[in-house]
């Protein structure tokens, strides 16, 4: 008897796991967000900005709105709160007068370095248990995984 139906339902299966892994990893992100958001009295959304400037910065208003799909009207709102919180500051662009680059203040990062220790203590210790090859297996997919989610949100915002 062939083994193929069986095979292909066995892969059906493993990759319906690994769709409900990444919603559970999904979830408890969100959830670990709240929790530090709620330390430093940071929206969700003001949360994920900043990751965005701590990582991608400086970064124009234009660039972060683009990158976190928002439009740009309520990204000045956003900067705004972030500003006023001592999150963030905004600069001219020496190049271009007309131009605003936001950064991310040093000083703030550190706070939240702190509350995201032990999930980075305890990724370190997952990480550990893996080879150098199976971690580069797991970064690709990773990154696939995250390409598929930009040019899914790309596609819904191009139908919008």
């Amino acid at each position: 008897m062939n083994n193929v139906p069986r095979d292909r339902r066995a892969r059906r299966r493993l990759a319906s796991e690994v769709l409900n892994a990444l919603r559970d990893v999904n979830g408890q992100l969100i959830v670990l967000n709240h929790q530090v958001g709620a330390r430093v009295s940071l929206r969700h959304v003001d949360l994920s900005c900043l990751d965005q400037i701590a990582r991608y910065g400086p970064i124009s208003p234009g660039a972060l709105a683009k990158r976190v799909g928002m439009h740009p009207a309520t990204m000045t709102g956003i900067l705004d709160r972030l500003e006023r919180s001592g999150w963030i500051a905004r600069e001219r662009d020496p190049g271009d007068r007309r131009a605003v680059t936001v950064r991310t203040l040093p000083d703030r990062g550190v706070e939240l370095f702190r509350l995201y220790t032990g999930m980075r203590s305890a990724l370190d210790q997952i990480c550990a248990d893996y080879d150098t090859e199976q971690l580069e297996l797991i970064v690709g997919f990773l990154n696939q995984v995250a390409d598929a989610g930009e040019r899914s949100a790309a596609e819904l915002t191009d139908q919008a």
